[in-house]
């Protein structure tokens, strides 16, 4: 009986320690790399807030922990909890011209569409 209590309390104190290396310490982790990027706000960065809004930092309230963002001319004001992500300017500015340029594309595919039907019609 003893050997199985022994046992059991070695058991259990695996268990806690694979608990913290699985859960518990990667949490910690992200949670600093979140503060650090809290931290390094600056105006003019371009963020995705939690609930998915993206905007560029008007002005930063560390007193009172709020963040101002221009959301294309309209200033909203949230609470530094709220960034969930911060984006460099030139990847912002870069995913821009990509869209762009797959929209101009999808005309192109419909007239190359347009033409082959065109080309069965007439065989």
């Amino acid at each position: 009986m003893k050997g199985g209590g022994l046992y059991s309390i070695i058991m259990i104190v695996v268990l806690f320690g694979l608990m913290y290396f699985m859960m518990i310490r990667p949490q910690k982790k992200q949670q600093q790399q979140w503060q650090n990027m809290i931290n390094n706000l600056k105006k003019g960065d371009h963020v995705i807030t939690r609930g998915g809004l993206h905007g560029v930092i008007d002005s930063i309230d560390k007193a009172n922990k709020t963040v101002t963002l221009d959301c294309d001319g309209i200033f909203l004001t949230f609470s530094l909890n709220a960034i969930g992500n911060v984006q460099s300017a030139p990847a912002a500015q870069q995913a821009q011209p990509a869209a762009k340029e797959e929209k101009a594309a999808e005309p192109a595919k419909e007239e190359k569409a347009d033409s082959q039907a065109e080309d069965k019609e007439t065989k």
